[in-house]
């Protein structure tokens, strides 16, 4: 059998402190903060690219500098299910920091490989010792750095855990290629939309770019700008392409449950919670179909679900929260409804509209307030034509991605217990 030993014993462990803010006379740095430790079994030179700016002293510097081998985990959040999970630092990163909330490990790369520590850490022990041991109440719950140093490990040979840390990178790689295969898919989606929808240089009925050949426009005093003649505006919440879903859910004897938290912007989706009908959170009141869109309803949450056929597995087993709101399409309008929420103006107004007292958020009646374009049926059909293949290999993507961290959750037991070998 294999020893066990405390974390602090093969193991650097600190706690940032390394705030969001830009001061003057200090470094100018990036930050990996809470949810881009929450939302990555890795942190790669990719991932960093989206982490936000901020400022650290010299000391900050040299003490929460990511350098590949680390390991972070979250060690303060509201529910005790969301600390102590961790990511492994794959790269070596020119100031980039480990925010606030986090904890930065170290380990002894002479012992204790990083990839198996985030890989034991993400197991159901790791995650039980530190829901267990969590300190707090009611607003918020946390990992005190005493408990993070007790944590007891298997010390495997060095070996060996290189070589489970090789079998878990195949399946890691594969994921972050779909999620960069992915968000290269939705900027092309973007250019597409700014191309018909923005510039209004679709082909006409001459083959030629429709605005930029001189097609007919009219002024729209709801959107302040020049529209082809034959489109109209309408309002999200008031319109013929789509219609607001409602809550409720029909019964059902288990399905997976997903908050928007669950969601990556629009690349994948993180494992969600089993529940019941009758033991269901009050919020997990929101049902899933086939040609529906999803936004994050919370101002400054970019969180979308796009749901074509190609979801139809997922969505028979899953049920969401109702901090997303859904838009139920036709089958041809499914597309442009897609690409006009994904659009970046859609989160500004939605931003602009929020309400709250403490966290703000957008409500169902403030869809009438948000305006959008109704282009002929004819230019749908065809808009829908052309980026129906790139919206259904991201489907495909995201499913397999939800597979292949699926396959990496069974496998990752039985490589610790080396009930599987290694190679």
């Amino acid at each position: 059998m294999s020893e066990h030993v405390k974390l602090s014993e093969v193991c650097e462990i600190l706690n940032s402190n390394v705030d969001k803010k830009i001061k003057e006379n200090e470094q100018k740095v990036k930050l990996c903060n809470f949810t881009d430790v929450y939302n990555n079994w890795a942190i790669t030179k990719y991932t960093s690219k989206k982490f936000m700016k901020a400022t650290a002293t010299q000391n900050e510097i040299n003490k929460f500098s990511l350098k590949k081998g680390y390991v972070a985990i979250t060690k303060d959040s509201e529910t005790k299910d969301d600390i102590g999970i961790s990511t492994y630092i794959a790269d070596n990163f020119d100031n980039v920091l480990l925010g606030y909330h986090c904890t930065l490990l170290k380990p002894n790369q002479k012992v204790l490989n990083g990839k198996f520590l985030n890989a034991y850490l993400n197991s159901f022990y790791g995650r039980k010792y530190f829901s267990n041991c969590a300190s707090g109440s009611g607003q918020r719950y946390t990992l005190t750095i005493d408990t993070i140093k007790d944590l007891n490990i298997p010390l495997i040979n060095i070996e060996t855990q290189q070589k489970i840390a090789r079998t878990l990178s195949i399946l890691d790689q594969k994921i972050e290629n779909n999620h960069k295969v992915n968000e290269l898919l939705h900027k092309i989606l973007e250019l597409l939309y700014e191309q018909y929808f923005v510039r209004f240089d679709f082909l006409d009925e001459n083959n030629k770019p429709y605005q930029t050949s001189g097609g007919k426009m009219k002024f729209s005093k709801e959107l302040n700008r020049l529209i082809p003649n034959d489109f109209e505006v309408k309002t999200l919440g008031d319109n013929p392409l789509c219609n607001t879903i409602k809550t409720g859910v029909t019964p059902f004897k288990q399905k997976v449950y997903y908050e928007t938290k669950h969601i990556q912007e629009t690349l994948s989706l993180n494992q969600g919670l089993k529940v019941s009908y009758n033991k269901r959170p009050n919020r997990a009141n929101m049902q899933p179909t086939i040609h529906s869109v999803w936004f994050a309803k919370m101002k400054d949450t970019k969180k979308h679900l796009f749901l074509n056929q190609h979801m139809q597995s997922w969505i028979k087993e899953s049920i969401l929260s109702t901090g997303f709101c859904g838009l139920q399409c036709q089958k041809h309008t499914f597309e442009y409804i897609a690409s006009t929420i994904k659009y970046s103006p859609f989160e500004t107004r939605k931003n602009n509209l929020a309400t709250g007292a403490t966290q703000k958020a957008i409500n169902i009646e403030a869809l009438d307030y948000i305006f959008i374009l109704i282009p002929n049926k004819e230019l749908l059909d065809n808009y829908s034509k052309i980026t129906k293949p790139l919206y259904e290999k991201i489907s495909n993507n995201i499913i397999e991605t939800q597979t292949l961290t699926a396959l990496r959750d069974f496998l990752l037991p039985l490589l610790l217990k080396q009930q599987v070998k290694p190679k």
